[in-house]
């Protein structure tokens, strides 16, 4: 579910993908589009890609680019299964949404990967924006 005072809520659907290339982080990328009420894929919504760099005292750093002209650099710590981080630093261009913070939280439901992201932008205080519960299909 996707929704925030300044937009309608709506249910969405998401690809995330992790991989690497030997060197000590992952490569990450998101992408999202709206499903309608049965179901069926929509419009795009947002994507993201970047780099997660796990620390060896269990903290971790995630950098984020957004298309929409906004970089975001996470830091946070892996618990267990539990991941929870926040904005260090919220960079955008001229044009780009008015986004001053974000916190995100990661953690397993069983075999799946649950998420949640509260996001304070456009004159709003940190909120809940959006989160899910996604299935490993590879």
């Amino acid at each position: 579910m996707v929704g925030y005072p300044t937009i309608q809520s709506a249910n969405f659907g998401q690809e995330v993908s992790f991989s690497h290339n030997g060197k000590p982080f992952l490569i990450y990328s998101s992408r999202t589009w709206l499903l309608d009420e049965d179901g069926t894929i929509g419009r795009p919504l947002a994507m993201e890609t970047g780099f997660w760099r796990p620390q060896p005292d269990g903290g971790l750093e995630v950098l984020l680019a957004h298309p929409t002209g906004i970089i975001e650099i996470y830091l946070g710590q892996v618990t267990g299964t539990k991941i929870e981080m926040a904005t260090d630093a919220v960079v955008r261009t001229a044009t780009a949404k008015e986004v001053t913070a974000g916190r995100r939280l990661y953690g397993l439901i069983g075999a799946d990967l649950g998420w949640a992201y509260d996001m304070a932008a456009v004159g709003q205080p940190l909120q809940s924006h959006a989160s899910a519960q996604l299935k490993r299909t590879g």
